[in-house]
């Protein structure tokens, strides 16, 4: 009775819920039900699978009382068309009121078709963000009778680049309830929903496994781009004294070579590739050649050309991209032999576009990773720019520039790193391999 007492879901709602075999509300749904039927604007996040979609399929679908006019009061939007078709079919999974006309809009071959079915008559429409924007622009989507306004996996229409025709169609809307869903909230994100969300609530859930997974020492360093990735890496590779063996790994080659034409600058051959990609570069067939060569510091490993790898013995694992696959993180941060004494610490490193892939891996692993500070040497490359572009437009008042006192550091004169004393213990530990 969870769901009609708490949730005050209407009872041909609740037999749908209970046909479907849901006995129980999920956490997401508990705390997200009441404030959409009240009208708030919400944001909720949380991991793929917690139960979501459900969420605002159950809410959209208890604001029908009577007959809908066939004029849209709903618009649902999500990534692509395979979330479109996964909406519906959730949709009639609950709907028993056949009166409720629901449409999907997505790319494919064609548009009259979809402009057709919207002419006939719909109550709530699901869709890509260029779709929907694409037939709003011909005048086939009415969106000013729009109630109700969905943004479901908001953090894929980022990583999609889909800010444009998102905000446009949220610009587009008059006054409406608003609610956002998606698995990590982050300032790209932020930036786009923030002049048409009006004071939501906030909703946060984590859903982790409670059989966690054995790993080895973790910590996440959140940069802003691939430029600050860059300079992360050189400040830590620069202090041989601590970075004595290490393992980068990245998502493709070609970001392999860009590291490696980088650090090949500063240590020579010091830098190799796991397998490389050309005969005058210096390489390895195997992590083991890696290991026995003590004038190698730094092997790079691309996802497309590695399989199962030894990591043991190696003092640091730098996952300088994020897999889009989470088992293969998994795969090399696992400590299979957790009772022995191991000294290997990984390091990841991600932006606003990774967190999701980061968030799908604690899921995974049972466990959150832990967010390191920034070193405060750390060159960020948004503010190298900002900084150059004042040099050419000298400001002219006598006030200070913001950001003026910022300047790049001598790597290798900086040995702090904002550790924590137990890290940095760890670390001076590893100066013997």
């Amino acid at each position: 009775m969870v769901w009609f007492d708490k949730l005050k879901l209407k009872k041909q709602l609740v037999r749908s819920v209970n046909e479907a075999g849901y006995t129980s509300p999920k956490e997401i749904q508990l705390r997200t039900l009441s404030r959409i039927n009240g009208g708030q604007d919400v944001v909720a996040i949380a991991p793929e699978g917690a139960g979501k979609t459900t969420a605002y399929v159950l809410g959209t679908l208890n604001r029908f009382n009577h007959a809908p006019e066939g004029v849209p009061s709903v618009l649902i939007l999500v990534p692509d068309k395979d979330q479109v078709l996964a909406v519906l079919e959730m949709f009639n999974r609950f709907n028993k009121n056949q009166s409720i006309k629901i449409v999907g809009l997505y790319v494919t071959p064609g548009i009259e078709g979809q402009m057709d079915e919207l002419a006939d008559g719909a109550d709530i429409v699901v869709a890509t963000p260029d779709r929907a924007r694409a037939i709003y622009l011909k005048l086939g989507l009415n969106l000013n009778k729009i109630e109700l306004f969905i943004i479901d996996e908001g953090d894929q229409m980022i990583k999609k680049g889909m800010q444009l025709p998102l905000a446009e169609l949220a610009n587009s809307v008059t006054k409406c309830q608003r609610l956002l869903f998606t698995d990590v909230l982050h300032s790209r994100l932020e930036r786009v929903i923030e002049p048409f969300m009006i004071s939501p609530a906030i909703v946060e859930v984590d859903e982790l496994e409670e059989q966690g997974i054995q790993t080895f020492s973790q910590l996440l360093y959140h940069v802003p781009n691939f430029g600050t990735k860059l300079n992360l890496l050189n400040l830590f590779i620069t202090d041989d004294e601590v970075f004595t063996k290490v393992v980068v790994f990245v998502n493709s080659r070609s970001t392999a070579e860009t590291i490696y034409n980088n650090l090949h600058r500063k240590i020579k051959e010091a830098v190799a590739f796991l397998n490389a990609p050309f005969i005058d570069l210096k390489g390895y067939k195997d992590i083991e050649a890696f290991k026995a060569d003590e004038s190698a510091r730094i092997l790079l490993v691309s996802n497309d050309n590695a399989g199962d790898l030894d990591l043991d013995d190696i003092p640091f694992l730098i996952h300088f991209d994020v897999p889009a696959e989470k088992e293969t993180y998994i795969s090399r941060v696992t400590n299979h032999f957790p009772d022995v004494e191991n000294e290997t610490l990984a390091l990841t490193f991600t932006t606003d576009l990774e967190l999701s892939d980061v968030k799908k891996i604690e899921q995974s692993i049972g466990q959150k990773i832990t967010v390191a500070d920034l070193p405060e040497e750390l060159v960020i490359e948004k503010e190298i720019k900002t900084k150059k572009k004042e040099e050419k437009e000298p400001a002219k008042t006598d006030a200070p520039v913001t950001g003026a006192a910022f300047h790049e550091k001598k790597a290798a004169n900086s040995k702090t790193y904002n550790y924590s004393s137990g890290t940095k213990a760890k670390m001076n530990n590893k100066r013997k391999h």
